[in-house]
């Protein structure tokens, strides 16, 4: 909404510097006659606002509002000095200000046509040296006072060679820059090529009218052709640019006519801010993992105007919105591997650069969306494996227990049981009890939510049938954490070890527990058989990754064969 406003202003500003200005130096009897030259001037500040206000990270839109407020303080200057107002920093102004208008128009225009960005890394010292010469340029040419309507005009000698050199230097940077834009055309692919002739023929009508300009003031040249020359050195550039974007969609801005009655169209595609932040708001009124990924591809499609889009991830699911027919135009990976997005064909024209930029942009949240998706996902499904797994040793083990404890009780009160029978329906009792307390640990183990991670760690670890160290600093001991941080912890741990039991055949266990540099730190190694990491799954261990993922941490396994296996886990925590 800022830059939309700034451009405003500086279009307002630019236009009203042209008009008075035109007017106040052509006086009011032939204001008329100057009608065609403030209308053309007046489609710099226009042009220039247009791509400012609809794509503002396109820096050239900005250049060409800069070039219209140049050309009207310019103008302002010469109409006040026409019209009797004192010199001296009028001139100073005047100069500056025209000068900063022919090197935009000449030089930064053409340079950044036609996505705003330099044509390449070698072109990054142009800009800097260009705009040393335009100052040059400006300020000795106003210091020397070389005003060709003056006679009387004093000239500072060694001033006029500096904005002499600098003209000279901004003419020959303009036709290096030329040059650069016509190879550019020629190395160019369709739809470009014709946006690129838009901007080569736009360039030459301009330097050719600053040329046919300079003639005149040295007395060359009739007045007819200085006008002409006039109108082609302000208007053939804003001219060229607006032909490449209704002629050949520069940029995606569009005008047309739709309907039966001819309504005139402006219609342009959403800015890559646009399409993101309607991409934010969406994803965050969407907390369904997958509606989110159909929301993504609706995003990519309206946002390329494609046919079709797809979102795939790394296992397989797709999520397309659209019809999608034939195979994808243009296929975008997401960052970490985690899956892809798709483009279909657009309903006209090809995908270009700037179409690959928007997608590029969309990958982030893209990402994003991916990894959330996938992440609630597996937390969801290890939840459900969990649940069953706790149904399954509740009917397994307690409920048969149970049973038979009942059936028990039932004997002993029908048959009037003895000591002896009373005493094993005890023992009974207790192993049941005993069992459910081991079932509740696997929940959340009482140890843990009493004593503490470390507490629980080497209760956990001293009923192993192998040889098991824990190793924590003091400090450790006493300190708690959230129950989602020691749940996590603690449960890797059992997993670890409980690996190290069933698959590796180790023969000693070691835990280490640490806190530093804002990480709560556990380490398991075992020195049994160990394994290919790269050809195993973690199974187990993998629940427990996305769980630490969710709380900002991570896993990590290594392991060579006959070398043991090392499990580190960690979380951010608070010193």
């Amino acid at each position: 909404m800022t830059s939309r406003l700034v451009a405003g202003l500086l279009a307002v500003a630019s236009a009203a510097g042209i008009v008075v200005g035109t007017w106040l130096a052509g006086g009011m009897p032939s204001a008329s006659a100057l009608l065609p030259y403030i209308l053309v001037s007046l489609m710099l500040p226009g042009v220039g606002w247009l791509l400012a206000y609809r794509r503002p990270e396109v820096r050239y839109g900005w250049v060409l509002l800069a070039a219209g407020l140049s050309l009207g303080v310019g103008m302002l200057g010469t109409g006040l000095t026409a019209s009797g107002a004192p010199a001296g920093l009028l001139d100073y102004v005047k100069s500056v200000a025209l000068a900063l208008f022919y090197g935009l128009t000449w030089i930064y225009v053409p340079l950044l046509f036609p996505d705003g960005r330099l044509p390449s890394r070698r072109w990054r010292a142009v800009p800097w040296i260009a705009g040393i010469a335009i100052a040059a340029h400006g300020i000795g040419t106003a210091k020397a006072g070389l005003d060709p309507y003056d006679s009387t005009a004093q000239v500072d000698l060694v001033a006029a060679l500096v904005g002499g050199a600098g003209q000279f230097v901004t003419w020959i940077i303009a036709g290096i820059v030329f040059w650069g834009l016509v190879l550019r055309w020629r190395r160019s692919e369709r739809p470009e090529r014709a946006q690129y002739a838009c901007m080569v023929a736009g360039v030459a009508a301009t330097v050719a009218g600053g040329v046919l300009t300079v003639l005149f003031i040295f007395g060359l040249g009739t007045p007819l052709l200085t006008g002409v020359a006039g109108l082609a050195l302000v208007g053939s550039l804003p001219a060229a640019i607006g032909v490449a974007i209704v002629r050949h969609r520069l940029l995606d801005i569009r005008f047309g006519i739709r309907g039966s009655r001819l309504h005139l169209v402006f219609d342009v595609r959403p800015t890559v801010g646009e399409v993101l932040s309607d991409l934010g708001t969406a994803l965050e009124d969407t907390p369904e993992p997958v509606e989110q990924l159909g929301r993504l591809a609706a995003a990519v499609r309206a946002g390329l105007e494609l046919r079709w889009a797809a979102v795939t991830l790394a296992d397989g699911t797709r999520v397309v919105s659209g019809r999608a027919e034939g195979p994808a135009a243009l296929t975008m990976p997401v960052r970490g591997g985690l899956g892809h997005i798709e483009c279909g064909p657009r309903d006209a024209g090809p995908l270009t650069g700037q179409d690959r930029r928007l997608l590029e942009a969309l990958a982030v949240p893209a990402g994003l969306a991916i990894q959330s998706a996938g992440l609630v996902t597996r937390l969801v499904n290890a939840q459900e494996a969990e649940r069953r797994r706790i149904e399954r040793n509740i009917h397994d083990g307690v409920q048969q227990q149970l049973v038979a404890l009942i059936a028990g009780i039932e004997l002993a009160r029908a048959t009037g049981a003895g000591a002896d029978m009373l005493a094993h329906l005890r023992e009974q009792a207790r192993q049941t009890l005993a069992d459910l307390r081991e079932l509740a640990a696997g929940i959340h183990p009482s140890s843990l939510s009493q004593g503490g991670l470390v507490e629980a760690v080497e209760e956990r670890c001293s009923r192993l049938p192998v040889r098991t160290t824990v190793t924590s600093a003091p400090a450790l001991r006493s300190r708690r954490f959230t129950d989602e941080i020691e749940g996590a912890m603690y449960f890797t741990v059992s997993e670890a070890v409980a690996n190290a039991l069933k698959h590796a055949e180790a023969a000693a266990i070691e835990v280490r527990l640490s806190q530093a540099d804002g990480r709560l730190t556990a380490a398991v190694a075992d020195d049994g058989k160990g394994f290919d990491a790269s050809l195993t799954r973690r199974r187990g261990l993998a629940t427990l990754s996305d769980r630490l993922d969710a709380l900002g941490g991570g896993l990590s396994v290594g392991s060579e064969p006959g070398k043991g296996t090392r499990v580190n886990a960690w979380v951010p925590v608070d010193e």
